[in-house]
């Protein structure tokens, strides 16, 4: 009888999980479907099974010479993969700095960083776009890519993960031995950082690649355009030349890249973001 509660907890917390992986994976595969189904099929309405024009819609994308998809799915790797390497790293390295040292400024510097992480990035788009334009940037990557290495969001997660994780003794002890600070942070800290890089690596990468509204201002020329932008091009398309089936392959061809970043780095989430919200 004392069994019986353990067991219909269980039965539920497994049934919410199956319903929530449902939700999660039933969209994915109405996308796959969609991206089967031809533009005639698509306005009919919704089906459950995949079609037969998966391959057909697949040449349509890639041969179609007003979308270079190609370019946009290079584009799109180069500054989601750079903006990643870069943002996570110098947000580690800020991390480490207000951690690892105490000076006057300390707090007011946390505080400010903190004030800027509520800030949209509408707000300051018009200034953005007018320095960049001033700066002969606009119509390259550099404006998504330099701009990443402050991101306030990843210094927070980094400097919570430091706190649980990283012994200051350690620090000193390396300080004692020689060791220069660089040299520290990059041997002795980046490892014990490892779980957390991952998970910042995944989330930068994800929002990089998704990020539609600032390449939408900055870029005019095609073949230099991120993939959200081509998908936004494709739909805005005159409708004898619209096409349904081009746009959820587009979309299907945008999630892929995202997940096989995630299947590489997944068994570093749990633990990073567990031990990155748990402090001593």
């Amino acid at each position: 009888m004392k069994n019986k509660p353990s067991v219909l907890r269980s039965f539920i917390a497994h049934l919410v999980l199956i319903i929530l992986s449902f939700m999660c994976l039933f969209f994915f595969y109405i996308l796959i479907v969609n991206a089967s189904r031809s533009h005639n099929e698509l306005q009919k309405g919704f089906a459950i099974l995949p079609s037969t024009h998966f391959i057909d819609n697949f040449k349509s994308v890639v041969g179609d010479a007003s979308i270079p998809i190609v370019n946009g799915v290079f584009n799109s790797l180069f500054v989601a993969a750079l903006t990643a390497v870069v943002c996570i790293y110098f947000s580690a390295m800020t991390a480490y700095g207000l951690y690892a040292y105490k000076f006057k400024l300390r707090n007011a510097a946390f505080t400010t960083i903190m004030a800027i992480l509520v800030m949209p990035t509408q707000v300051t788009a018009l200034g953005f776009l007018r320095l960049i334009t001033k700066m002969h940037l606009n119509d390259t990557p550099w404006p998504l890519i330099i701009p990443a290495i402050a991101s306030p969001a990843v210094f927070y997660f980094m400097y919570s993960y430091m706190q649980s994780s990283l012994p200051m003794a350690l620090v000193e002890a390396a300080r004692i031995d020689g060791s220069g600070e660089f040299r520290t942070f990059n041997k002795v800290v980046i490892p014990i950082m490892k779980p957390a890089f991952a998970v910042q690596a995944i989330f930068t990468f994800v929002g990089s690649w998704n990020n539609y509204f600032i390449p939408s201002l900055i870029f005019s020329t095609k073949k230099k355009m991120t993939l959200p932008v081509l998908i936004a091009l494709l739909r805005g398309a005159d409708w004898l030349t619209f096409d349904m089936g081009k746009i959820y392959m587009m979309i299907f061809l945008a999630i892929v890249p995202i997940i096989v970043v995630y299947l590489f780095l997944s068994k570093y989430i749990i633990a990073g973001v567990a031990l990155g919200g748990v402090k001593e």
